[in-house]
């Protein structure tokens, strides 16, 4: 039988499963005295083929179940979870949670969304599309991606392998207030990584494509030519002066800069007092033209869903408008905490957009004309509460509007706030596979720490 290949009958089945788990725990967890229950109650299955130098290394099926449950006793809360769902695994768990939760201080912003909050829609977003495929097919395509990067120069000497995955699965969330909802979901990617290597120097690097849909996966040869390219493109690197130049961060790592936004005014880490960006809502924090906003609900997109972990129903927000801190990223305990509604994000952000003022990479780096490039970030040099920032670079060195050379082994350095207001450009040139979707990102005066 293929990962995907189960009939409708079947896969009803896995849910009317899921939803009696989900009715089994809520009922004992009354029993028991709690005062409210939530819990959400999972399965899984997936396929892994790997293939390195030509010969299959890994194959794995996976079929994962599991279930989690919180409980509160008025404001005393207790979680557990379980990867067994039988009945005596079930109600052990609830068991294990009231036991944590007899013992835990009460907190007056805990407990479930109020009920008139609950999602009361259930659109079809087109997530779920299981991919009809074998072992041996999976194989055949992952051997299939390497090839196409090993035989793209005779430079390409070592692979660290071609993978296809493909998972597909439900998750039921349910309530005391009575909601039960669906969230049905499947995910394929095939990545490739290699090694290209130039007389003493050796360098590595990898390109991906992930999609809801198989059909919507970038052509296998595309995805290992572009490893292959982007391996061969570091040969010959070298090392920079220590300067304060403009940097552009390529599409495919551009979205860590959003992230490290999201991150400053999530719920969290605002009501811990732990963000540089406490207390800026209604401040300018980018450049009058920046837009950020959650679109959560859009067909077939990696970040949909149609509600939060709270139950809530996801609608769009706007977190940056015209450069200006609109809102924070909240779930209902964060937002019970900071006096203010859920954003409905418990769980995080979905599907955020920064909106375009530029052309396409090629442009952007005519417009920065001289500074760095940077195509890779290592470490997480990132610190949220001081907004300070410093991280490994390597990328290519920008003169007179063009790439001169591949540079590698420098840092750069900066602070987020300064960072976020000096934004020159956003390309158009969106990376579409991630969660946030942004172009380049061209940002001026920052450090680059070289040799």
């Amino acid at each position: 039988m293929t990962c995907g290949q189960q009939t409708s009958l079947a896969i009803a089945q896995e849910e009317n499963n899921l939803y009696a788990t989900v009715e089994t725990v809520l009922k004992e967890a009354k029993r028991l005295g709690a005062t409210a229950c939530e819990v959400g109650a999972s399965v899984d299955t997936g396929l892994s083929a790997t293939a390195r130098m030509g010969e299959v290394d890994t194959v794995e099926f996976s079929r994962d179940r599991g279930i989690s449950v919180t409980v509160y006793f008025d404001q005393r809360k207790g979680s557990a979870s379980s990867s067994d769902d039988t009945a005596e695994a079930v109600r052990e768990t609830v068991k294990a949670a009231c036991h944590i939760a007899r013992y835990t201080s009460e907190d007056p912003f805990s407990g479930l969304a109020g009920s008139d909050q609950m999602a009361t829609q259930s659109p079809d977003l087109d997530l779920y599309h299981p991919w009809d495929i074998t072992a041996e097919q999976a194989i055949e395509k992952a051997l299939a991606c390497e090839s196409a990067a090993l035989s793209a120069s005779d430079k390409i000497v070592n692979s660290e392998g071609a993978t296809l995955n493909t998972h597909h699965g439900s998750r039921i969330y349910g309530n005391s207030h009575g909601f039960v909802g669906t969230h049905r979901s499947s995910s394929h990617s095939v990545v490739c990584s290699v090694i290209a290597r130039d007389k003493d120097e050796m360098q590595g690097d990898y390109w991906y494509s992930v999609a809801r849909r198989n059909d919507q996966l970038d052509d296998l040869t595309a995805i290992g030519q572009q490893a292959a390219r982007r391996a061969l493109g570091k040969l010959g690197s070298r090392q920079i002066p220590t300067a304060k130049v403009p940097v552009l961060l390529s599409a495919d790592i551009a979205s860590g800069l959003v992230g490290s936004l999201m991150s400053a005014i999530s719920g969290a880490s605002l009501y811990r007092e732990a963000s540089f960006l406490l207390n800026r809502r209604g401040q300018q924090i980018f450049p009058e033209w920046v837009s950020i906003y959650e679109r959560p609900q859009l067909p077939g997109a990696m970040g949909s869903a149609a509600f939060d972990g709270d139950g809530l129903q996801t609608r769009n927000n706007a977190f940056i408008t015209d450069g200006i801190l609109e809102n924070y990223l909240l779930s209902t305990y964060s937002a019970r905490k900071l006096g203010m509604t859920s954003t409905a994000n418990a769980g995080g952000a979905r599907n955020i957009f920064l909106d375009s003022n530029g052309g396409d990479l090629d442009a952007l780096i005519a417009q920065m004309d001289k500074g760095l490039l940077i195509t890779d970030l290592i470490g997480h040099g990132v610190n949220i509460v001081t907004g300070d920032y410093s991280r490994g670079a390597s990328g290519f060195w920008v003169e007179n509007g063009e790439i001169q050379f591949p540079v590698s082994e420098v840092t750069v350095a900066g602070n987020l706030k300064n960072m976020f207001a000096n934004i020159r450009s956003v390309g158009n040139d969106v990376d579409r596979r991630k969660n946030i979707q942004t172009g380049s990102i061209l940002i001026d005066d920052m450090m680059v720490a070289g040799s």
